[in-house]
């Protein structure tokens, strides 16, 4: 096995604000991403943003597949990144970084890096991770087309 690390990059019209809220907006996630449910784990009873050092778990449609993840970096607007706590790529960890683009709206760019991998996993998770890019930038250009 051996380290994997693949990038997926998309545009969207919104404002890097916009993009950084969706990704922090765990009940947005089934609306834009293969997930049907992504929670934060905080504890009861408390109400506060997301920060560094927060887990959420996420499962799949099925409910079968989930992940715990930790928040380990968060720049409001230009960074988001995370590290598997736990669950199928315990390995793995990734960034969403958003960067003004020069003619308005946001670049997108999502990394991840698998530790331990099969090599002929790259094509897939390449794949995946651009899918879930491309979701990511349409769902907040849907956001500023509602909102104009």
């Amino acid at each position: 096995m051996s380290t994997l690390t693949v990038t997926a990059s998309s545009h969207s019209s919104a404002s890097a604000a916009v993009v950084y809220a969706a990704l922090l907006h765990a009940e947005s996630w089934p609306l834009w991403s293969a997930y049907a449910d992504v929670e934060w784990d905080v504890p009861a009873g408390i109400d506060r943003p997301a920060r560094v050092g927060d887990r959420r778990t996420i499962r799949s449609l099925t409910g079968r597949v989930y992940c715990h993840e930790r928040v380990v970096e968060m720049v409001p607007d230009q960074r988001f990144g995370y590290e598997q706590a736990s669950g199928l790529f315990t390995s793995h960890r990734g960034s969403v970084d958003l960067v003004r683009a020069p003619h308005g709206g946001t670049d997108i760019t999502w990394s991840a890096t698998y530790r331990r991998t099969l090599p002929r996993l790259q094509t897939l998770r390449s794949r995946r991770l651009q899918v879930w890019v491309d979701d990511l930038a349409s769902y907040a250009d849907s956001i500023v087309s509602r909102n104009s």
